[in-house]
């Protein structure tokens, strides 16, 4: 509930601290993690000021010296800390601080946890996918080079480059790489860098280092800054072992700064020399097909119907000829062949005639209906009889029957 006042009955001002006193005492006591920014000893007090490692935002910590010895070692400038405080209110300036009663170092497993965890998270998140990861440009005409002020890491990457292409150019932007103000220094850099039309691919580059001096590079802030670029970016911090969150977020984590030069910035030796190779490759492959083509022409034109075609085109005639008579004479021994069967079944068939029987003297009895009569007994009284000889034929008429014996007679 606020304080009642009016122009006409204003609070005093030690109400007013007194009061904001009160409501910060209601906190309570607290534990707070931060970054020691500086340190000051006066007498049996320390005087920190606790930083925020990735906000700009600090808080002043009143800590007695014995507090301060008993986090064996103690905390120096630049030290991960976690302290058990007091929030307190000095009512006569108005000031505000943190009463120190516990200091405990960040241990290194801690920090590997709180990475760990923040990993997953961004993992989960897509940031460190495979499928969002840009293409470096091949040739880049201008590179942004992030990096501490007059270290090896600068050098390495300006030297390396422009001893593999002369003509690259480097946009170089030197910040902190460690302590409280590296992470802010290096999101200002990437931010100005990624804004510059002429700026290709980006390099952050930092010397290997403790765990705790690489932090600032798994900062989340800054994951998320280079996740969001246009502009590819290359990491190349520490050395090969170590691994800060900004390598699995990059386009391209190379294990050091020289390593960082090599992969963006190509070797004009080595390309001349690949330039080199595929022209002899294509020269090679090219004389091949002409020499293989060359070789067929030389094949073709060496056949004997290209090499004389009026030598061709007599032995094509000699061949028709010679099967034009072949087939002459298979057709003529056939019909041979044919007539000679024709005569032998014609002779058969002559031999097999009734005309050639009745030729010897044979008739052939009919009734009037056409039937033949191979016996007397078919034959009727008075019944008209048709008798066909070898030319020619009668009629008669049948008067009677011949007996059995009388033909047995007569054929005797």
């Amino acid at each position: 509930m606020g304080m009642e006042s009016s122009p006409e009955s204003p609070q005093p001002v030690r109400v007013v601290m007194q009061a904001i006193g009160g409501w910060i005492g209601r906190l309570g006591r607290i534990w707070v993690e931060g970054q020691i920014a500086e340190l000051n000893r006066r007498g049996g007090t320390v005087f920190i000021t606790l930083r925020d490692p990735v906000a700009n935002v600090s808080a002043r910590v009143v800590c007695p010296v014995r507090v301060l010895e008993a986090a064996a070692p103690a905390p120096q400038a630049g030290a991960r800390v976690v302290i058990h405080a007091k929030p307190d209110f000095y009512v006569a300036r108005g000031t505000f601080s943190l009463l120190a009663l516990e200091i405990r170092h960040v241990g290194l497993g801690e920090l590997l946890a709180r990475l760990e965890q923040l990993r997953k998270t961004l993992t989960a998140e897509g940031l460190f996918s495979e499928a969002r990861k840009r293409p470096l440009p091949f040739l880049p005409g201008a590179v942004g080079v992030i990096c501490g002020r007059d270290s090896a890491a600068e050098r390495d990457v300006l030297e390396n480059g422009r001893r593999r292409w002369p003509a690259v150019r480097f946009e170089v932007r030197e910040v902190a790489v460690q302590g409280d103000r590296a992470v802010g220094e290096v999101l200002d850099a990437l931010k100005e860098l990624d804004a510059h039309p002429g700026i290709e691919v980006i390099i952050i580059a930092r010397g290997g280092g403790s765990l705790e001096d690489l932090l600032p590079f798994s900062d989340e802030a800054l994951v998320r800054a280079v996740a969001a670029t246009r502009t590819p970016v290359v990491s190349a911090i520490g050395h090969e072992q170590d691994t800060p969150l900004l390598d699995f977020v990059a386009d391209l984590r190379a294990s050091t700064p020289t390593d960082a030069a090599k992969k963006v910035v190509p070797d004009v030796g080595e390309q001349l020399r690949l330039i080199h190779q595929l022209r002899d490759r294509g020269r090679r492959v090219i004389e091949g097909g002409i020499a293989r083509e060359e070789a067929w022409l030389a094949s073709m034109r060496s056949r004997p119907v290209l090499a004389s075609p009026l030598r061709e085109m007599d032995r094509l005639t000699e061949q028709i000829t010679g099967l034009r008579d072949r087939a002459r004479r298979c057709v003529a021994i056939s019909l041979d062949r044919a007539s000679d069967d024709l005569a032998h079944t014609r002779a058969r068939l002559h031999a097999l005639s009734p005309a050639t029987t009745l030729a010897r003297g044979f008739a052939i009895v009919q009734k009037s209906d056409g039937a033949v009569v191979r016996s007397a007994a078919e034959v009727e009284t008075g019944e008209t009889l048709r008798l066909r000889f070898a030319e020619d034929s009668l009629t008669a008429t049948a008067d009677g029957r011949a007996r059995a014996d009388d033909m047995q007679t007569t054929d005797d």
